[in-house]
C-alpha cells in the first residue's frame, strides 16, 4: 500500500485508487523558498531539528478567507515568524515517539467545526470525521478534553477545523502549541474522495500537532518512502517514555498516510498521550 504525504499534492491515477506523491508546484499562495533568503529562520528550525528541505513561505488561509503569513515545515506544520524566533532549546532525541517542547495547559479545549460558506465549511462526512476524532481524544480521559460544537463563531473558540477549498492536494495542516494554548487553525483539504475513516485520521493527526505531537517518524520519514535522518542528539523533539524504539508502522502520527487508514490511535500513541496529558 503506497503512503500518501499529508502535505503533498496527490494525483488519482485513472480509477484504480492508485496514488502518487509530488511536491505542490502551485505558486500562488505557497512559495518554495531559497533558504538563503531566510537564514535566521532556517538556522533556528535546523537547531530545533526540523527538516528544512522543502521549507515554504505560505499565505495560510483562514476560515473567513483572509490570509496570514506562515512558514510550512515538514509538510503540514505551520509557524509564524514570531513562533520560530521564540522556539526554545531542550530535550533529547532518540528513535521513539516525540512531542514538542510546548504543550497545552490542562483543561477543556473548545473546538468548532466550521460550517460557513465559500467552500470553507465542513461536509457532512468531514463533520462526522471530526466528531470521531474528538471522541478519539476524549475517550482516553486525559487532562485535556475537547468540547465540540459546529457553527461559524470560530473567533471565540480555542481551535477551528475547516476545509480550505483553495489548497491543492489532499491532507491537512496545523501548528504547535504556544503559551499553553493549542494551535488554533486546523485546515483540511481535498478529502472528499476518501473514506470517513481517512478523514478521521487526518483530522486526529492535525489535532495531534496542535496539542504538541511531532511526526513519529520525523527522524526518517520512512512512512513517505524517504530516509531523512537528522541525527541522534539534539533539541526540539522530546522523547516520550514508554514508546518503542524503531519504526512504528501503525502510529497515527506518521508523516504520510495510506488510503485505507482506520483513523484510530495505536497503543503507543495512547501511551504517549497519557504521558503528555
Amino acid at each position: 500500500m503506497k503512503k500518501i504525504s499529508i502535505f503533498t499534492a496527490i494525483i488519482l491515477v485513472a480509477t484504480l485508487g492508485l496514488f502518487s506523491c509530488q511536491n505542490d508546484e502551485v505558486q500562488t499562495e505557497e512559495q518554495a523558498i531559497d533558504q538563503e533568503q531566510y537564514p535566521e529562520i532556517t538556522k533556528k528550525l535546523q537547531e530545533m531539528y526540523f527538516n528544512t528541505d522543502g521549507l515554504e513561505k505560505v499565505d495560510f488561509q483562514l476560515p473567513d478567507g483572509s490570509f496570514q503569513e506562515m512558514f510550512k515545515v515538514e509538510g503540514d506544520m505551520m509557524f509564524t515568524r514570531k513562533q520560530i524566533e521564540n522556539m526554545k532549546m531542550g530535550g533529547d532525541i532518540t528513535t521513539k515517539q516525540y512531542r514538542t517542547n510546548n504543550l497545552v495547559s490542562d483543561g477543556v479545549i473548545t473546538i468548532i467545526g466550521y460550517t460557513g460558506g465559500g467552500g470553507f465549511g465542513l461536509s457532512n462526512k468531514e463533520r462526522t470525521a471530526l466528531q470521531w476524532a474528538v471522541n478519539n481524544y476524549n475517550r482516553l480521559n486525559l487532562d485535556i478534553r475537547f468540547s465540540l460544537t459546529f457553527g461559524t463563531d470560530f473567533q471565540s473558540r480555542d481551535m477551528v477545523v475547516y476545509n480550505n477549498p483553495n489548497q491543492s492536494g489532499s491532507g491537512g495542516s496545523a501548528g504547535f502549541p504556544t503559551n499553553g494554548n493549542p494551535f488554533k487553525f486546523v485546515q483540511i483539504f481535498g478529502l472528499s474522495g476518501f473514506s470517513t475513516n481517512v478523514n478521521e485520521h487526518i483530522i486526529t493527526h492535525e489535532i495531534g500537532h496542535s496539542v504538541g505531537f511531532r511526526h513519529t517518524d520525523w527522524f526518517s520519514r520512512q512512512s513517505c518512502g524517504q530516509n531523512v535522518n537528522e541525527g541522534s542528539a539534539g533539541v526540539g523533539a522530546v522523547h516520550i517514555p514508554g514508546t518503542p524504539t524503531g519504526y512504528d508502522s501503525t502510529s497515527l502520527m506518521l508523516a504520510c498516510f495510506a488510503n485505507n487508514e482506520d483513523g484510530e490511535f495505536n497503543a503507543n500513541d495512547i501511551t504517549a498521550l497519557r504521558f503528555m496529558y
